[in-house]
């Protein structure tokens, strides 16, 4: 997503958001917090070269993927306010974010503990075979935003919060969407020349969140969206 002017004629042709995901990795290292990102593939016509955190669309797949346990009532009050989005879409999105993450950088957000059955999709079937189940627990919501109109692409995209600690394991991914991911400081990733205004809003928000400790499960949350050809944030 980028802060780009929202021209009438762009509304008028604008794309329908598709509900999406993002996961923010975080883990608190001597020399500070440090977040798992990567750079966009320039082969991508939404954002190619952008420094993002792992995410993607929400697929029907993550409708049926198990869990070991379910998102805090108060993390899935959130996800369901000023939206049409219900308690099983909400799991669902948390279960995209975990899924991409997986897929475009091999970690593993859950529990070792082998699935009862095989669950559809391939994603989620490679998931489960490394014995791994997902937990959504210990996740957070931190902010909604939604692409602007003039975007080739458009998601209605939320951004979940997750400590390090979660990681299951790491494995050999073949997905090149999300190029050389790392765990970069706060700092390293405002200095990236291709940096999103999303991705810098929600890393200022999030680092002053975090220095006041854990993100809370009923912590506020934010919806950026464009408003009067600016994008702009209002509470949840």
């Amino acid at each position: 997503m980028s802060e780009l002017s929202e021209k009438p004629e762009a509304r008028k042709k604008a794309l329908r958001p598709r509900d999406a995901a993002t996961l923010i990795v975080y883990r608190r290292d001597a020399d500070g917090i440090r977040l798992l990102m990567g750079r966009r593939s320039m082969k991508h016509v939404f954002m190619p070269g952008a420094l993002v955190f792992p995410g993607g669309g929400i697929e029907n797949q993550d409708r049926f993927a198990p869990a070991v346990d379910g998102l805090d009532p108060a993390v899935e009050a959130t996800l369901c306010r000023r939206s049409k989005v219900t308690p099983s879409r909400a799991r669902a999105l948390a279960l995209a974010a975990i899924r991409e993450t997986f897929e475009e950088t091999g970690y593993l957000i859950g529990v070792e503990q082998k699935a009862v059955k095989s669950p559809p999709g391939s994603s989620w079937q490679s998931f489960v075979g490394h014995g791994v189940l997902p937990s959504l627990n210990g996740m957070r919501f931190l902010s909604r935003a939604i692409t602007p109109p003039t975007q080739p692409r458009r998601f209605d995209a939320r951004f979940f919060v997750v400590e390090a600690g979660a990681i299951a394991k790491q494995v050999d991914v073949p997905d090149e969407e999300l190029e050389n991911p790392a765990w970069v400081t706060f700092n390293e990733a405002r200095d990236f020349k291709k940096l999103p205004a999303v991705t810098r809003m929600v890393l200022d928000e999030l680092e002053q969140k975090l220095a006041e400790g854990a993100l809370a499960a009923d912590a506020p949350a934010v919806l950026r969206r464009m408003r009067q050809g600016r994008l702009q944030g209002e509470p949840l």
